[in-house]
């Protein structure tokens, strides 16, 4: 003997085993709830065209394990930590335009507080992360792009916003900058403020190598080109004082 593919009941059905013997044609019962249970799932945009149903496995050539629908769940949380992070990036933009600036930085870091959950379901950090949902949840191309994206805007205006400061924290301004350039190398803004925030941190040889890389790529900014001046002063008066001092010893 062997089971049937599904029980009916008053209030449910209930799956059962395949495997205690051969295959049976499905019955138009049979095909009308499997439809309902792909149905029942939300379709998810994902890169690709797939569905949550074929993630969970309940689609063509799926197989309904629970596998899959748990790999499903990872896939739909880890798309949602994004949303939720490009939707606290773009409230912080709002701030900002408004000169709020320190609800900007909370909503800046609240961005990128989802996108470090991001980072732990991808298994690029931590070991206590479970291997099943490593395996399951990998970024596509798509998503690494936009959590890459997303990170860049949030540190860039982060800098922004505490250059605003009426006590500026310039030692978190050249942490953030060089987050943007560890991404984006080339990223003019990025290297215009490092060269600020070291300039103030005393570091001027440190500034006058980020600063005349912004000028190569904005060779007329007006901006860079006074703080390459002042920084050059600071070095010449340093230099000097160097040398006095060496004279008296």
């Amino acid at each position: 003997m062997h089971s049937t593919l599904l029980r009916s009941s008053p209030t449910k059905h209930t799956l059962v085993s395949e495997h205690h013997g051969p295959l049976q044609p499905l019955s138009l019962r049979d095909m009308e709830a499997k439809q309902h249970q792909i149905k029942s799932l939300k379709s998810y945009p994902e890169t690709g065209g797939r569905s949550l149903a074929a993630a969970a496995g309940v689609d063509s050539g799926g197989g309904g394990g629970g596998g899959g629908y748990r790999a499903g769940s990872a896939e739909m949380d880890m798309e949602a930590n994004i949303q939720k992070a490009i939707d606290f990036k773009a409230e912080g933009h709002r701030c900002y335009k408004e000169k709020k600036f320190r609800e900007a930085i909370g909503k800046y870091h609240r961005a990128l507080l989802q996108l470090k959950g991001v980072h732990v379901v991808d298994g690029t950090t931590g070991s206590e992360v479970n291997l099943l949902s490593q395996a399951a949840a990998k970024l596509t191309e798509e998503q690494r792009r936009a959590v890459e994206s997303t990170e860049i805007e949030c540190y860039d205006s982060l800098t922004a916003c505490l250059l605003q400061s009426e006590l500026v924290n310039y030692e978190r301004v050249k942490e953030y900058c060089l987050k943007v350039l560890s991404h984006q190398r080339d990223h003019f803004k990025a290297m215009y403020r490092a060269g600020i925030a070291f300039y103030h941190l005393g570091d001027y040889e440190c500034a006058l190598r980020y600063l005349r890389d912004a000028k190569n790529r904005e060779p007329t900014d007006t901006n860079v080109l006074r703080y390459i001046q002042l920084t050059e002063m600071k070095m010449s008066k340093s230099g000097q004082r160097e040398r006095e001092s060496g004279k008296e010893t």
